[in-house]
């Protein structure tokens, strides 16, 4: 993966990875912050229609290098991703 630039004000990192930079077309954007943890991936859904299914449901999640488990949806009472963070989505990967 190439350097990725350091976020806009206001913004974090979401990194792609395998299946996911696929469907995005992206190995990485950034998102307006803070966003509650428990939204995450409903605003990757929003964005990429059909991502859920294909991809969240089973891919592991990073935020700042630290594996995190991603609460439902409408549980906030979790982490929060700030400005400046860096998400990693990061699908199962097969091998042969």
């Amino acid at each position: 993966m190439n350097t990725v630039p350091k976020p806009p004000s206001g913004h974090f990192n979401v990194l792609y990875f395998a299946s996911a930079s696929s469907l995005t077309s992206k190995q990485h954007e950034a998102l307006p912050a803070p966003l509650p943890l428990g939204q995450l991936f409903g605003a990757l859904e929003e964005r990429y229609p059909g991502m859920k299914s294909k991809i969240l449901d089973s891919c592991l999640v990073t935020v700042n290098l630290e594996y995190v488990d991603v609460p439902p949806p409408g549980d906030d009472s979790g982490a929060v991703i700030k400005e400046g963070d860096e998400v990693a989505i990061i699908p199962p990967v097969s091998s042969g």
